[in-house]
């Protein structure tokens, strides 16, 4: 992957900026939005034709050490209490929708990695690694983009942990 977006290939948002500044290439992947879906990832690896193994989901998560953020494929759930222990917590819930949106800058359904509001701890889960490219949401329902692990982990600061379960 050794491209960046061009002009028109996908929205502008603070995702895109964050890769941007950072020099990291990635693939915009814009796709139609479905308003009557809540499962924002399984829409997306449908509308672009990819494994669902390979598409990650970003989860904001309210531990006793404070929020924290995991990311998993969307073909798995997250391991709340693997997160935790990743970071160092004894204990923790998914955070109220209203809080990780507050905190990340976007909307659910739409919460990128990258260029959030607020910077938080970060958990990669380990199934990443096995891929080339992943793909995340790109800051807004209806667009994903394709990065390497080794970026997403790079600019975001994140940790690899194995915080899935199937």
């Amino acid at each position: 992957m050794a491209r960046s977006p061009g002009p028109g290939e996908g929205p502008t948002t603070a995702a895109t900026v964050a890769l941007t500044a950072a020099g990291v290439a990635f693939i915009p992947h814009p796709y139609p939005h479905d308003a009557s879906t809540s499962d924002f990832g399984s829409e997306a690896a449908t509308a672009l034709g990819i494994d669902p193994e390979r598409v990650f989901k970003t989860l904001m998560v309210d531990t006793d050490r404070g929020l924290a953020v995991g990311i998993v494929s969307v073909s798995s759930k997250l391991d709340v209490k693997a997160l935790a222990g990743a970071i160092g917590a004894k204990r923790g819930a998914m955070a109220e929708p209203a809080v990780a949106e507050r905190k990340s800058g976007y909307v659910r359904g739409g919460i990128s990695p990258f260029g959030q509001k607020t910077p938080l701890p970060t958990v990669l889960d380990d199934l990443a690694i096995l891929f080339d490219t992943i793909f995340v949401s790109g800051g807004r329902r209806g667009f994903d983009i394709e990065v390497r692990p080794e970026d997403l982990l790079a600019v975001t600061g994140a940790q690899l942990a194995t915080i899935r379960r199937e």
